[in-house]
């Protein structure tokens, strides 16, 4: 511990939570958790294998926001990865503040590119479907590698405030945190100095990812009214299968989001396993869905992956 210049001592670690109640059966709670960690790890780390090294890939704008969309979830699933293990597997839910403000960095910053991803998808979705006949034009490889690289720098700019602020608060009683890692607005409620413009800044980032969500959902107005204008039903559902992965990815991300707000917003008293087991579903579903939901619909990789099996066999 070290001292600051008021009769406050200031705390020098945090302490995690996993599952109130259950720590003895931490061990067996780890088992699911640590598989859903390797098949989130390893689907994304096929798919990004199977776009690096199969050249057809690399001329499609899908497969750059799909290789995009997996770097992110690589990263949400890596930055959750340390605490969770050792909550769950070796009891040890203390964390130092600078690796807490780290960690929490990385997670918002990843979710934030996530966010930002698909909503570029969506996009991508919209120009294939509404203009067609321009579409290799309109996304080229080297137009692809600007949007993304441009909107990845705009989110660590977004985020970098985040564990800035946080550093300049003191932290003097308050030590629980009430997640298995570390989240911006659960680390400035420990604080014991004013945390204004964490709470306005918070506030501002939220309404950005909304803002994601917004265009996302106008993308698909739009796309809507294209598809409607199409004579023949065949053809209709044709065209809207083509969106199917991207909206399951928009649902699995956003929905345990919104169900966490609001479980936060209108349901302060429920059970706090309700609460982490949200946020926990927050952090481990979209990394662990999203390759499945891409490999199932995605013909291409489908048949790579299924080759490449059979090889092995053969």
């Amino acid at each position: 511990m070290f001292t600051v210049n008021s009769s406050e001592t200031e705390i020098s670690t945090f302490f995690l939570i996993g599952i109130p109640g259950m720590e003895h059966a931490h061990i067996w709670v780890s088992i699911p958790i640590c598989l859903m960690y390797l098949i989130a790890i390893l689907g994304n780390c096929t798919i990004l294998f199977f776009i690096k090294t199969e050249p057809s890939l690399l001329h499609e704008p899908m497969y750059y926001f799909l290789s995009m969309l997996a770097l992110s979830d690589l990263g949400l699933s890596l930055s959750s990865l340390p605490t969770m293990l050792r909550i769950f597997l070796f009891n040890a839910p203390g964390i130092s503040p600078d690796a807490c403000f780290a960690q929490e960095f990385f997670i918002h910053g990843f979710s934030a590119i996530e966010s930002s991803v698909l909503l570029i998808m969506s996009f991508d979705r919209f120009i294939a479907i509404c203009n067609p006949l321009r579409y290799t034009s309109i996304l080229t490889s080297a137009r692809v590698t600007k949007i993304g690289l441009a909107f990845s720098f705009k989110n660590v700019l977004l985020i970098l405030p985040f564990p800035l602020t946080l550093k300049h608060l003191r932290y003097c009683k308050k030590t629980l945190l009430t997640h298995s890692y570390c989240l911006h607005q659960d680390v400035m409620k420990l604080a014991c100095s004013d945390n204004k413009v964490n709470v306005i800044y918070g506030l501002f980032v939220a309404v950005t990812g909304t803002l994601d969500l917004g265009f996302i959902f106008m993308s698909y107005m739009m796309i809507l009214k294209a598809v409607l204008s199409i004579a023949s039903q065949k053809q209709r559902l044709k065209v809207l299968n083509t969106c199917v992965s991207h909206i399951c990815a928009v649902l699995i991300f956003y929905v345990p989001i919104f169900s966490l707000t609001v479980i936060y917003r209108f349901a302060k008293h429920s059970s706090p396993i309700v609460r982490i087991f949200m946020a926990d579903v927050f952090l481990l579903v979209p990394p662990l869905m999203n390759p499945i939901v891409y490999c199932v619909k995605s013909q291409q990789i489908r048949n790579m992956v299924l080759g490449k099996l059979c090889q092995k066999h053969s």
